[in-house]
């Protein structure tokens, strides 16, 4: 059984990458870029929007799909995972859906970021610091061959 899910690609002004400890399995601990599970019905740009910002408080506009990755899940279960480049914005005029008439976040520090839902923690990395962190299968190969990092 294939089971659709997507993933946020987000960077900050300093270039660093958006990553969630996963407080749940598949993962359970590893680092990885936030996401999940598309519900029925829902688009893959609005459960990017979702679940940037249940696993990280923050509020995002959904750009193009940088790549798509299967993972095995348990039993046969296969995640087919879809992969949108993201960016942080600013102000509260954001629809569900991730659009947004706010403008990007500019010269500021980070957004502030608040770990929740299926994540234990959420911070910014910069490329060296994620290639030292116990990493979910696979994210680095994906995250580099698509040049994100």
């Amino acid at each position: 059984m294939r089971v659709r899910c997507v993933g946020g690609i987000v960077h900050d002004e300093a270039g660093r990458l958006l990553v969630v400890r996963r407080g749940t399995p598949p993962g359970l601990g590893l680092w990885s870029i936030p996401g999940g599970r598309v519900e029925p019905g829902e688009t893959d740009v609005a459960a990017v929007v979702r679940e940037l910002r249940e696993e990280t408080g923050l509020e995002v506009s959904v750009g193009p799909l940088a790549g798509t990755v299967d993972r095995p899940g348990p039993g046969d279960i296969t995640y087919e995972i879809h992969d949108y480049v993201a960016t942080p914005i600013t102000g509260a005029d954001v629809t569900p859906t991730g659009e947004s008439a706010a403008t990007p976040a500019g010269e500021a520090a980070a957004p502030e970021l608040r770990a929740g839902d299926d994540a234990a923690e959420a911070r910014w990395v910069t490329p060296a610091e994620l290639r030292s962190l116990p990493t979910v299968p696979g994210l680095l190969d994906a995250l580099s061959g698509w040049g994100l990092i």
